[in-house]
């Protein structure tokens, strides 16, 4: 699958985000607990390492995501150099979010408030709940939040009461994409602009790895007896089940792909996250890396 999503005011949000690691003592990197490594940015943590830099790793939507993996992934970031991690989702979501200043001050140490402040660079992808973090954080609308990746558009500097300084970045994406599975869980979690992938493909990868992984929540989402058939005939099932329906019996397969990726995005299949940290020993490297690269000046 060919992603294009690297339009040309993320190429400028870069430079600005390179330009303010400088001016920093750490890093928030919001990631998406379904999929932790794949919403985490490549481009970004070389940055951050090679300013050696200290991050928060926050695994957002927890709550959509698989408990029992919450946990491993928790863990497993903990483990990453220079990193700590925290669930958010699972609870009280704001009291969860009102901690981070602590943490951060436990993080940087030495910077002590008043004449030196902690100042923290926030990241993270396109739509993975960034601007609504920032909103509670500073217990006021500050950031635009919205379902369309890429809202925000330039770094936000912003001084807190109690001697922080955020600076809030645009959700940036990377100029092209290495592994492919990463770019069909970003495109299920809606992290990237819908005009940059087909949706049929990324639902037909959806039920595919559904069917691996959590095959008794797909057979109870969409009535289904068994999983036992192929993958064009199982999306047609769920189409059928669904009443994603076209004149003289056939299945409406832009509807029913839309059906699928909604009942993922909004928790309505259940609780799931898409890879594991052994996942991460298999990966393969997509060849033709060209496909992947082209500028794009669409949603992102």
């Amino acid at each position: 699958m060919a992603i294009q999503w690297f339009p040309g005011h993320m190429n400028a949000a870069r430079k600005q985000v390179m330009e303010t690691m400088a001016k920093v003592d750490m890093v928030i990197e919001i990631v998406d607990a379904r999929a932790p490594v794949s919403s985490t940015n490549p481009m970004l943590e070389k940055l951050r390492m090679h300013r050696q830099r200290p991050v928060l790793k926050i695994l957002n939507k927890a709550d959509l995501a698989d408990p029992a993996l919450n946990r491993i992934w928790l863990e497993w970031f903990r483990a990453q150099p220079a990193t700590e991690a925290i669930l958010l989702g699972e609870g009280d979501k704001g009291a969860a979010v009102r901690r981070i200043p602590e943490l951060c001050r436990k993080i940087v140490p030495h910077r002590t408030g008043g004449v030196k402040p902690v100042r923290i660079l926030i990241l993270g992808i396109p739509n993975v709940g960034k601007s609504t973090l920032m909103n509670i954080l500073l217990n006021r609308k500050v950031a635009k939040v919205a379902d369309t990746p890429g809202v925000t558009q330039h770094i936000q500097r912003i001084d807190l009461a109690d001697g922080m300084i955020v600076y809030d970045t645009p959700g940036l994406l990377w100029p092209k994409i290495e592994y492919e599975d990463f770019g069909y869980r970003l495109a299920m979690a809606g992290s990237v602009g819908r005009n940059a992938y087909n949706e049929e493909d990324v639902a037909w990868f959806a039920i595919e790895t559904l069917s691996k992984r959590y095959p008794e929540l797909l057979k109870q989402r969409y009535k289904l007896d068994s999983l036992d058939v192929e993958l064009e005939a199982l999306f047609h099932q769920i189409g059928r089940k669904r009443g994603a329906m076209l004149g003289g019996g056939r299945v409406d397969t832009q509807k029913t792909a839309d059906l699928i990726l909604t009942d993922f995005r909004s928790g309505t299949l259940g609780r799931i996250t898409l890879e594991t940290p052994e996942d991460l020993e298999n990966l393969v490297p997509i060849v033709d890396a060209e496909e992947n690269v082209e500028a794009h000046d669409g949603e992102d």
